[in-house]
């Protein structure tokens, strides 16, 4: 039987699905494109704004629409936090949690017997799961995720009720399965959790011990998915730096530059802590990309907040961000609060951060004209360029000469920037 797989979310999702299609297949199945006539569908589904949960149950709807006689699944995040599956997701045939995600062929099995939907809820107390992934099809680089779960419980999020408390992948384990993915052929391996920062806390290793056993596998590139920043101590920066093999992009989770709006949002920093942890960075990694998430229009945010935060983000001059405006979450704290932003407020403040980034983004990209980069080459998208990132996350593009470049690496010189991408030509060896 043919398994379509749809991920929203996170690049731990992105993990997890591969874990789950793995999983489908040493059961027998095979797995089939989006769009075709799947006899399975398995949604794996992200919950970290309303929107993203509207977005989940529009394209459930689509798919049941389409595929009428499927068997659709609907896991993760999403899955963990709905409270009552049966009527809210009525397409689905298999609701289950994260705990469960890997037990998809034995609950479709089932399912196919009884005839009736299938809801399983992740137990209370979560052990790290035994999971490895071998290979990431069609695909440049690998993933690789280490931790689980979140302590931290800011005032706008779902995600520690959706995963639960922070644990941990064993160094060993961690070796092993990034020895693996290289033995599979990925030059570039993404290490990725909820929580990465939070690797090891309480025990005899931390995030720089993880990083280590990763760029030990032998893999070309190993490069780092978001972080939270009051985690990064000067010791673990320097130690992160004397692996040769390690990116220079950080994703350094932001949310807002003004110290009364981190505050209530019940992050664990301010602005100086961070803007000393950005600074320490760029010492030990000259060059470096820093890249973030923020959001605008958090309950109660002024005006006078939110031109704090925007000074400080043209402060920070970031090479890219992710900019959203702040969404309900039911379940949380903020959702509760009376002092909303009202919606027109929170698309002109997103607009406004979003060129302030702009700006900082094309200088950045400037600043490499004229350099020579390293560029791992993805699978190709365009009949005019060959496409990769750089080491510091800039997609780079080189005019098409051969068949493909897909996994290689080559060295390029910048020779211009449209101030999204670079442009370059390749060293001839």
């Amino acid at each position: 039987m043919p398994v379509a797989y749809y991920t929203f979310g996170c690049k731990v999702n992105q993990y997890e699905t591969e874990l789950i299609r793995e999983s489908f297949e040493k059961n027998g199945f095979k797995t089939a494109e989006q769009g075709s006539n799947a006899d399975i569908i398995v949604i794996n589904t992200c919950t970290v704004t309303a929107q993203s949960d509207l977005k989940l149950r529009k394209l459930l709807h689509r798919l049941r629409r389409e595929n009428k006689s499927a068997v659709i699944a609907v896991c993760g995040c999403y899955a963990e936090v709905v409270s009552d599956p049966l009527s809210e997701l009525p397409e689905a045939d298999i609701v289950v949690g994260n705990a469960d995600k890997n037990r998809l062929p034995e609950l479709v099995a089932r399912f196919f017997e009884q005839k009736a939907p299938i809801f399983e809820k992740t137990p209370e107390n979560r052990d790290y799961p035994e999971e490895e992934v071998t290979a990431f099809s069609k695909k440049t680089r690998g993933i690789i995720k280490i931790q689980d779960g979140c302590d931290r419980f800011c005032s706008y999020c779902i995600i520690p009720y959706a995963r639960g408390r922070s644990r941990f992948k064993p160094l060993e384990k961690i070796k092993e399965e990034a020895e693996a993915l290289v033995r599979s052929g990925h030059k570039e391996l993404v290490v990725v959790g909820i929580n990465l920062s939070d690797y090891g806390k309480g025990g005899d290793s931390d995030l720089s011990d993880a990083v280590k056993a990763v760029c030990e596998s032998g893999a070309e590139r190993v490069r780092l998915g978001s972080l939270e920043p009051e985690l990064l101590s000067r010791d673990i920066i320097e130690r992160l730096a004397k692996n040769k093999n390690l990116c220079p992009h950080f994703h350094l989770a932001l949310q807002s530059g003004c110290d009364k709006t981190l505050k209530e949002m019940r992050r664990k920093y301010d602005k100086a802590e961070y803007f000393t942890i950005v600074s320490s960075l760029r010492k030990h990694f000259p060059g470096c990309a820093i890249t973030t998430d923020i959001m605008v229009g958090f309950p109660g945010e002024s005006e006078e907040g939110f031109k704090e935060s925007l000074e400080f983000v043209k402060q920070i001059a970031f090479a890219d961000a992710h900019i959203f405006p702040y969404s309900p979450r039911k379940g949380t704290p903020a959702a509760l609060r009376s002092d909303q932003v009202p919606g027109s407020i929170k698309e002109r403040r997103a607009k406004a951060m979003s060129e302030a980034v702009s700006e900082s983004r094309k200088s950045y990209l400037s600043g490499l004209v004229g350099s020579t980069v390293e560029v791992l080459f993805e699978k190709e998208k365009s009949p005019e360029f060959h496409q990769g990132h750089s080491r510091n996350y800039c997609v780079v593009k080189v005019k098409r000469f051969t068949d493909t470049l897909f996994r290689q690496t080559e060295n390029v010189v910048i020779t211009g920037s449209d101030g999204e991408s670079l442009f370059g030509e390749i060293i001839q060896r």
